[in-house]
């Protein structure tokens, strides 16, 4: 037994110092490693593109420096293009600054055991230096840069009957900002390929079909151009439809809308055609002559403001209809011929006065007007709109204060009325002893118009 322990004493005794061995070993081992990885780089480190694993840094700055004589930075463009520049083209050079040393030192040596099959990647750019301007020539005259197509946006076309939307294209045209920035940061950090499309390097459209803003314009735009108004103006009529409705719309606020003042302006050339009022007319006189008439306050005006907004809403409702427009001021009659067969008509130069109801003469008589060669006393020429009828009335004015049975005025204090002063009607009593400006008139006359005519009845004055 004793002979055993001794045995099994010395065999511990023999583990115990080869473990001691390894330890030692290994100790030295490691810390050979941390002295050896003091000075060069960790296995799997990779310094502008370049394996310089075990490298000093003397080692690894002639590499790179004999790599940068060599080299060429391939471009991948769209639709598998290839393309380069080379070091040459942009006087690329590799200069010592200190870099490489500075990244030995920082490296992790004391775990130098765990970087095996590590992959460490250094981007030294400070190292390399090129020539800015050359650079800037060698991407400006590469292939992918020339005729180059630029991307378009979808947007809403007209194609006569309605609005569609036109496709995108995507070109290939390349951001040249964004390329020059590439390639440089590329080259200076050894990088030997870059891929333009992976990098988003091309322009792009900022609106496809499939914009949701796009589209509901689309609809807005159909659906506002989808409506027939018919103005009616008796014997003329004036279309708004899509060929007009489609030159009012706007974008505002990302919706397809009518714009106001371009409808506004539809409205206020609708009144300049139709308006009447204080209008130069051509007048059939009672004895079938042909006059010129201008002035007065009678026809029809177009309220454009309130007419503007009510088309508005009717093309926003969608609506289709017929509809005449608001005035402000209407006539007898909407035809071209807005005096239409009911009116009086005076006749200053042969002092005649006829009332034709519904294009019968039915009051025809002498009468006195105004005298013209008193300023302010002339009978207005004009055609204007009955205002009044009083009976009996009295008339006032600064020098005067006359009772009359029949009073219609016209214009102003201007109107026609009995005289029972007079006894003598026509003729030329008017350039002697006329009016202050009425239409003296004979009893039974002005009574049979008075009986007969309303409030709005058009009075035409005329020489």
């Amino acid at each position: 037994m004793t002979e055993e322990k001794a045995k099994m004493s010395t065999g511990k005794k023999i583990v115990i110092v080869l473990i001691c061995v390894l330890l030692l070993l290994s100790a030295a081992a490691y810390f050979a490693g941390v002295n050896y990885f003091t000075k060069h780089f960790l296995p799997g480190s990779w310094v502008n593109g370049f394996n310089c694993s075990y490298m000093t840094a003397g080692e690894a700055e002639d590499l790179l420096t004999r790599r940068a004589e060599s080299y060429v930075l391939t471009i991948e463009t769209r639709g598998n293009g290839q393309e380069c520049i080379t070091a040459q083209q942009v006087n690329l050079t590799y200069r010592s600054d200190g870099s490489v040393q500075s990244t030995i030192e920082q490296q992790d040596r004391f775990k130098w055991f765990l970087s095996f099959g590590q992959h460490k990647t250094y981007e030294l750019i400070s190292s390399s230096s090129y020539d800015a301007g050359l650079l800037y020539s060698a991407v400006n005259e590469l292939k992918c840069m020339q005729n180059t197509t630029a991307p378009v946006n979808a947007y809403i076309r007209d194609n006569g009957t309605s609005f569609e939307i036109v496709p995108e294209v995507e070109g290939n045209r390349p951001d040249e900002d964004k390329v020059q920035e590439l390639a440089a940061y590329a080259i200076l950090s050894g990088r030997t390929t870059i891929n333009l499309e992976e990098e988003d390097c091309y322009k792009k459209p900022s609106v496809y079909r499939d914009d949701t803003s796009l589209i509901k314009q689309c609809e807005q735009a159909n659906f506002l151009t989808d409506v027939i108004v018919t103005y009616d103006f008796a014997d003329r009529t004036e279309t708004v439809d899509r060929s007009v409705i489609k030159d009012w719309l706007v974008i505002r606020d990302g919706e397809c809308v009518l714009d106001r003042e371009s409808v506004s302006e539809y409205i206020y050339q609708l009144a300049c055609r139709y308006d009447t009022v204080g209008n130069t007319r051509t007048f059939r006189t009672y004895t079938g002559a042909e006059v010129v008439v201008s002035g007065g306050d009678y026809g029809w005006i177009m309220d454009q403001s309130a007419e503007t907004d009510a088309l508005m809403e009717v093309i926003e409702r969608g609506e289709t209809q017929v509809r005449e427009p608001i005035y402000s001021c209407e006539g007898w009659s909407r035809s071209s011929n807005d005096i239409g067969y009911t009116y009086i008509e005076i006749d200053l130069t042969n002092q005649r006065m006829v009332y034709y109801k519904d294009g019968y003469p039915i009051v025809d008589t002498s009468v006195v007007t105004g005298n013209p060669n008193i300023p302010g006393m002339e009978t207005p020429e004009g055609c204007y709109a009955l205002k009044d009828k009083q009976s009996p009335a009295v008339l006032t004015g600064e020098d005067y204060q006359t009772n009359v049975s029949y009073w219609m005025p016209f214009c102003g204090n201007v109107g026609i009325h009995d005289a029972s002063w007079r006894t003598q009607f026509g003729g030329n009593l008017y350039l002697l002893e006329g009016s202050h400006g009425c239409v003296n008139t004979p009893y039974d006359k002005v009574q049979a118009i008075y009986q007969n005519v309303e409030v709005g009845c058009p009075v035409v004055v005329h020489h």
